[in-house]
């Protein structure tokens, strides 16, 4: 009889998802020992969740993602080594639909690591669109947490009703549903301010994972309408977004001087004190240390309820994922 070993969550990730973007784009060799950097300075400092997915740096790439993060991994010697969590997510592509296509998946995602996949998400619902595909990428899901090949498993961007109705599926075969991953930032409340997903989460017992929490870097402060903007569609995003941003942004910086901290640090910190793992972004040393220094102090509740009011007023919000469900 195989004895499981349960997955244990710390309190907020590194998401490599950033990274997976930015290799899709434009692998540079050079690039490694900089990541190395920041994946060593991450898991010494206690951030020990590293979230992927297997259509990061796919094509030509051969999904470099999962490749890097398994070399990042097992290059690392020191504190925390032990407690190293890799997540991924299992696209589901037109191609997959029975549960075997997911084992088959979850394998070659585990070959790319070099290691067994802690936490296997299902990287979006097809509810939106091909419902009949779902069942079974859910079945295989399902199956490798039965047959021991993961410790736990996740949703992305599903909503509350598509929710409670795999939890109810999962139910039925004893395989908890340990977290679920969907957009959620100061600019992005609609998971939970319309959703009620927080609730219903806590209320299923489910670890509720914030991506892009620092909304692609507008809460950051690096922008402002008067600056250059990224190029390509992040640009056109930020161009809609920021002159209705205005008021989010000057309570964010003013919220952030009165702490000696930086706006990432606060937008980070308050999507923990609203009870999720934000998983933000670190591409570099620097973005890193920024990341990590939204640790070890909590927002009291005046700036909470002031950042939330503030949020609530804002004329634009982040667009939601086209395949976030309800």
């Amino acid at each position: 009889m195989q004895t499981r070993q349960e997955l244990f969550l710390p309190q907020m990730g590194c998401g490599t998802w950033a990274w997976g973007n930015q290799l899709l784009w434009g692998y540079k060799e050079s690039m490694d020992d900089q990541l190395q950097a920041v994946f060593n300075l991450c898991v010494s400092n206690g951030v020990t969740l590293f979230d992927t997915g297997d259509s990061y740096g796919t094509g030509r790439l051969q999904g470099r993602s999962e490749l890097l993060l398994g070399k990042f991994s097992r290059t690392y010697q020191g504190v925390n080594q032990d407690h190293i969590c890799i997540a991924t997510k299992l696209a589901a592509y037109p191609w997959r639909w029975t549960r075997q296509s997911m084992i088959q998946a979850c394998n070659a995602s585990a070959r790319r690591l070099g290691r067994n996949v802690d936490l296997v998400q299902m990287h979006w619902s097809t509810a939106n669109y091909a419902p009949w595909q779902e069942e079974g990428l859910l079945d295989g899901l399902a199956d490798l947490y039965e047959q021991g090949l993961v410790k736990g498993v996740g949703l992305s961007n599903y909503g509350t009703k598509r929710l409670q109705r795999v939890h109810q599926k999962f139910a039925a075969r004893g395989v908890p549903i340990k977290t679920l991953q969907v957009q959620y930032s100061l600019l992005s409340t609609y998971p939970v301010t319309e959703l009620g997903l927080k609730e219903v989460c806590d209320e299923l017992g489910i670890q509720l994972i914030a991506y892009s929490p620092l909304a692609l870097g507008i809460l950051t402060g690096k922008y402002s309408e008067n600056s250059s903007y990224p190029q390509g569609i992040r640009g056109l995003l930020f161009r809609q977004l920021l002159p209705g941003a205005r008021s989010l942004l000057a309570c964010l910086r003013a919220v952030a001087e009165s702490r000696n901290k930086t706006m990432s640090q606060v937008a980070i910190n308050w999507c923990i004190c609203k009870g999720t793992i934000p998983i933000p972004g670190a591409k570099s040393v620097t973005q890193a240390q920024d990341n990590i220094g939204a640790l070890g102090w909590q927002l009291d509740a005046g700036e909470i309820t002031e950042l939330d009011q503030v949020a609530a007023r804002a004329d634009k919000k982040m667009v939601q994922n086209i395949f976030q469900t309800k």
